[in-house]
């Protein structure tokens, strides 16, 4: 079992099944040393749990909980490309999408779930750059979407 496998383990956690593309994409691709994800939704066994605007039908606290699984879900599809999470050096970027009410502000706070999830999974590997933002709208009426860039290893 690897570092990361075990860490996931000791937080009760397990990586999902790749969410299977909704267009003509794939959910990640290597280039060089680094691994982009196309925006993973907050799927769980092939269906979002709730839909709706943050800040309307979808409260901050649980939009924070959705982040967290696109952030696992982001996971999966790493590894689908590179096999061992461990070959992780460090997670670049993450950007995310908040689907907002009109009035809603709150999208770094949402997003965290994701960052907190990537440093809890991976430590100081999980440290990164983001941007947080307000959308009208996201596929399947999702509330959230979260992509991330991480640099591998060199072998």
């Amino acid at each position: 079992m690897s570092a990361v496998d075990a860490r996931l383990a000791e937080l009760g956690l397990t990586l999902p099944a790749v969410v299977p593309p909704l267009a003509a994409y794939q959910p990640a691709v290597q280039s060089g040393v680094y691994v982009y994800t196309s925006g993973q939704l907050p799927m769980v066994d092939g269906k979002l749990p709730v839909t709706g605007k943050v800040g309307g039908e979808v409260t901050a606290e649980e939009a924070k909980e959705l982040a967290r699984t696109c952030a696992l879900n982001a996971l999966a599809a790493v590894k689908s490309v590179i096999g061992d999470l461990d070959r992780i050096a460090r997670v670049v970027k993450v950007v995310g999408f908040v689907a907002s009410a009109s009035d809603f502000t709150g999208q770094p706070g949402v997003i965290n779930g994701a960052s907190e999830l990537l440093g809890e999974v991976l430590g100081d590997k999980g440290v990164h750059a983001r941007s947080a933002v307000g959308v009208a709208v996201l596929p399947l009426d999702s509330p959230v979407e979260v992509e991330i860039q991480v640099e591998l290893t060199q072998a």
